[in-house]
Formats: structure tokens, sequence, C-alpha cells
């Protein structure tokens, strides 16, 4: 069994109080997305979402295809790209012209998106998101086979050329929490995609995946992967030093969920309560090199196979040194260990 560790989810947000331009926040990740590239880790993971304050990365492929061009080897994926939201055709092209740029390093994970703002806002019917993920995966492998393919009712079919530079086009991967979408990714994915779960609870859906991929005949390679919040550090306890940070990645889901079209500048999130800071600490995998490294391996044990685990290292609004030493611990300190581990039994 073998592990693939990555750097994410870069969304280029806006910290409250953050003074830096929107120019110099993308500029900043490229920048953090070249280094995850020279410190050695296998792959870089952007995010998406639409009308945020904070200004939330809405275009991922234009982001992909920039960080394509600061690297050489590294791959790169998003995780993930709301695929109802965004009409096939264009999509096909625009992931195919990425493709190239990379030089068939592009991964492209679907999701299929939540905030009814963002339906509302792009014009879809949110109970149609799930029929439009489904078409999205045919249309884009049609395409990229060479077929002529239609965009919906009413529409010719057309073909998308260039083609991707890998055969077939990027893996399309399906991000899941529920068992349906799960045994979905299964069923028409090429991967699975897991958050927010427990070594025990990965294992639980992973064997959902590989239990329908078996039952719809398919064989040859399916990928389960996972992001998680990480932060290694050497002082004993660098929970003060980090709080603020992943609070507030945590909290702007909320935020995001109750609010729609706001123009105001990002607000801070309300202060801490009770048990909220135990569970959110609870969140997170933090600790020394060795603590965190061995964290990770269980998740991969745990799998019983091999395992793509995204670190969720970028934090807005972090501040710069501190952001650069925890993206150096984790690819010269704890990637090493947990690779070891990956090796001591036979991976």
């Amino acid at each position: 069994m073998s592990i693939s560790l990555g750097f994410g989810l870069i969304t280029c947000q806006r910290y409250p109080g953050d003074q830096r331009s929107d120019a110099q926040i993308y500029a900043e990740a490229l920048d953090l997305a070249e280094q995850a590239e020279t410190l050695g880790l296998d792959s870089v993971w952007v995010s998406e979402h639409h009308f945020v304050d904070d200004g939330y990365a809405p275009s991922m492929l234009p982001l992909c295809a920039a960080i394509a061009a600061r690297t050489r080897r590294v791959q790169i994926g998003t995780g993930l790209l709301l695929a109802p939201l965004h009409d096939p055709i264009r999509l096909a092209e625009d992931a195919a012209v990425t493709d190239l740029l990379s030089g068939g390093r592009l991964t492209l994970g679907f999701g299929l998106g939540w905030r009814a703002e963002e339906f509302a806002g792009l014009g879809i019917p949110l109970d149609e998101r799930v029929p439009r993920l489904v078409a999205s995966l045919g249309i884009l492998r049609d395409a990229w086979r060479g077929d002529l393919v239609s965009g919906g009712a009413g529409r010719p079919a057309v073909p998308v050329r260039p083609r991707p530079a890998r055969p077939g086009g990027p893996p399309l991967w399906i991000g899941a929490n529920s068992k349906r979408a799960i045994r979905r990714a299964g069923r028409l994915a090429d991967g699975f995609m897991a958050t927010e779960v427990t070594p025990g609870q990965l294992a639980e859906q992973a064997s959902w995946a590989r239990e329908e991929f078996a039952a719809a005949g398919r064989t040859g390679q399916f990928t389960v992967s996972m992001h998680l919040p990480v932060f290694a550090w050497h002082s004993p306890d660098a929970w003060p030093l980090i709080r603020d940070y992943h609070r507030y990645i945590d909290w702007k889901y909320e935020d995001m969920e109750r609010g729609w079209a706001r123009a105001a500048e990002p607000s801070a999130p309300p202060p801490l309560r009770g048990e909220e800071e135990s569970v959110l600490r609870e969140s997170i995998i933090l600790g020394t090199p060795e603590q965190v490294a061995g964290t990770i391996d269980e998740y991969r044990r745990k799998v019983g196979g091999d395992l793509v685990f995204i670190a969720r290292l970028y934090f807005p609004g972090l501040p710069a040194d501190i952001q650069a030493e925890a993206l150096r611990i984790f690819a010269n300190e704890v990637a090493p260990l947990a690779r070891d581990l990956a090796g001591d039994d036979g991976g």
C-alpha cells in the first residue's frame, strides 16, 4: 500500500482585516503551490465557491492553469469543482486546455454543490444537480474520446477540440458524504474523495465505493482520497498559533449557508463558546511531525489500499512566515515519516 501526499485547498479567501490586494493573495497562493512542488509533495489542490464576500476562488481551472505554468511535476486537482454549475461543453474545453498546459497533470474532483445562492445566481435549478453531475461525467468522457457531444436538449452535437494531453482525459473523481453519493462515485467515477471523517469512517466509505465499483463490473484503478485540516509544528501545543485561522475556515462554511448577496467586507466569526473550541480542535490533525504522520498512517491502514491524502494546509490570513514554515515542516518532516510508515508494511 502506498500514500500520495498533497497540499491544499487553495481558496484565495480574504481573512477579515487582511490588507493585501487580491492580486497579492493570488500571487502568494501560486508561490505556495510552487513551494509544495519544490519540497517534494505529490499534488496541489484548489477549491471553488461563488458569490462569497471573502472572495473564495470562483474560477478553478484558470487557477489550475496558472499553477501548471509555475510547476513541472506536481499533480494538480480540484477539490471540488461544482460540476452542476458548469456548462459541460465549456467544462470539457477548459479542462482539456488546462490538462494540455499541465502536460497531463490535471485531476478533476467533482462535487454536487449545496448552496442555494450559487444555483440561483447562476440560473441552475438546485433539484437538477444530481442528473447534471452524472451527465457531465458522460459528456466529458465522450468528448475527450473524440465523439460528438451535446450539452443538452435542443443543442447540436459538436466536437470538443483540442483533446487533453492524457489519453481519455483527466481522471474524474466524486467527492461525497452520504452513502448514496459515495456509491455513485464507485459506480461512475475514477475515484472518491472524503472529508471530515475518522479513520473508521473512511474505511467504511471506501468499502461502499469499492463494492459499487465491483458490482458495476468495472475494472482498473479506483482511487480513494481524502482531505483534512493539518498543522504540524515543533512546539508541544501549537493550537493557539492556528486556532483563529482554522476557526475562520470552519465557520465560514456556516456563514456562507446563512447569508446571501452581501457586498460588505468579510466579517470575523463570533467568539468560541463552551465546548465549541474542543470540538474545533478535534477537527484538525495537530501535533508534532511524528504525531501527524502517525495519524495520517492510521487513515492509510484503515483504507486497506493506496490513499491520496490532501493536507488542508492552506489557511487564509495565516502570517506568511508561519504558512511557509508549516508547509516546509509537513513536506520535509511529516511526508518522509508517512512514506516510511507506508513502506514498512510492504506498500
